[in-house]
């Protein structure tokens, strides 16, 4: 069931009440949701049954995530054996509010990870035209589209849409539209009763002032994942920012428990440890120039991305990517860009050495020579 746009003013909080009420009826003809299918990195079970004579473990580079985990916390065993507690998401919520610079904690939403929160928010929209800034991550176009939304892809904020979604830094690009800017385009939207949707996924890695969570304008709903910069990715945790109202209206979408109570204890003790984040992004700023350095010298072109991964460009990528799965390293490929391959950052000094061995037999292949 959709919620309609209010077409009142400003709500509580200063923020537009553009979800409506529980109850609203889905609009007339709207057409049936189609499935969708978005390739995604880390399918090590496609893989392997593209590659069943790779050698094992496979060294997984396709995604976005640090190769050094969070240290698990201990947890009381109680977190296990009953339904986690309004007070240990509050915990959560505080945390979280501290970290990413947010208001209050009210303004802050734990969901199962910020995929869960990329489906729910259209489903919470009546439907409209939604332009997503790209190229990027391809659930969001899918998810608009998915619950019935006129959905276009963009290369500016100049163009038009009620509803505007930008990831930020992108990904796979790693371009950073300036935080001014992304205020400018929601206080446009939120005068004609629009939308701004921000994800920050790999915002903790950005320069500083990139987030707009410490000044959130109106009208903007950001999300932040917890699974990359922490690699706990399995724990499936991820936030959504916004004005109390409108953070209030996903948290009901989203339903009681929404987060398990081991998740919500873990959460916490991440997002409150200031010595390991800071240690962590210093070893990430070194790994990624690194990673850039090893990527050159296999003649490889550095496009962008972030300190978590590296987007390249060469005129051999499909080849290279197919050479380095025989090797059991797996890297992502796009359909839209096949000239493009983006890699994350190996875990340990046998894995680096691994990626350079496998990089440098890859390029001397035939058929492989400069980038273009």
């Amino acid at each position: 069931m959709l919620f309609a746009i209010a077409e009142a003013g400003a709500g509580a909080g200063g923020s537009r009440a553009w979800f409506g009420h529980v109850g609203a009826s889905m609009t007339p003809g709207r057409p049936e949701p189609v499935p969708h299918v978005v390739l995604h990195g880390g399918d090590l079970d496609a893989a392997r049954a593209r590659f069943p004579g790779a050698p094992e473990p496979w060294m997984d580079l396709s995604t976005g995530i640090t190769p050094e985990p969070y240290p698990l916390p201990e947890l009381p065993p109680h977190v296990w054996s009953r339904l986690p507690l309004r007070s240990d998401e509050v915990r959560l919520q505080q945390a979280a509010a501290r970290r990413y610079g947010a208001a209050s904690p009210e303004a802050v939403v734990c969901a199962p990870g910020t995929q869960a929160i990329i489906q729910v928010v259209p489903r919470l929209v009546a439907r409209t035209r939604v332009a997503v800034l790209g190229p990027t991550y391809g659930e969001h176009a899918a998810a608009w589209r998915q619950a019935g939304h006129d959905v276009v892809e963009v290369s500016d904020l100049d163009a038009a849409g009620q509803v505007v979604v930008v990831v930020n830094p992108d990904n796979p690009t790693g371009r950073i539209v300036p935080a001014e800017t992304l205020r400018e385009v929601a206080m446009r939207l939120d005068a004609a009763g629009g939308l701004l949707v921000v994800d920050e996924a790999f915002a903790d890695v950005a320069v500083a002032g990139t987030s707009v969570v410490p000044d959130l304008p109106p009208s903007t709903v950001v999300l932040r994942s917890f699974g990359k910069m922490y690699g706990l990715a399995g724990v499936r945790l991820g936030f959504a920012i916004a004005q109390d109202e409108t953070a209030q209206r996903i948290r009901e979408a989203l339903g009681p428990w929404a987060v398990s109570g081991p998740a919500l204890g873990i959460g916490a003790a991440a997002l409150a440890d200031d010595a390991w984040i800071q240690a962590s992004l210093a070893r990430l700023d070194q790994a990624a120039a690194r990673l850039d350095d090893v990527l050159v010298r296999s003649g490889c072109t550095v496009l962008g991305g972030t300190s978590l991964f590296r987007l390249v460009q060469h005129a051999e990528a499909a080849r290279i990517a197919d050479a380095l799965g025989h090797d059991g390293i797996l890297v992502r490929q796009f359909s839209y860009a096949p000239a493009w391959l983006r890699f994350g950052l190996p875990g340990s000094e046998a894995a680096w050495a691994r990626l350079e061995r496998a990089l440098a037999m890859a390029c001397r292949a035939e058929g492989v020579h400069a980038s273009s």
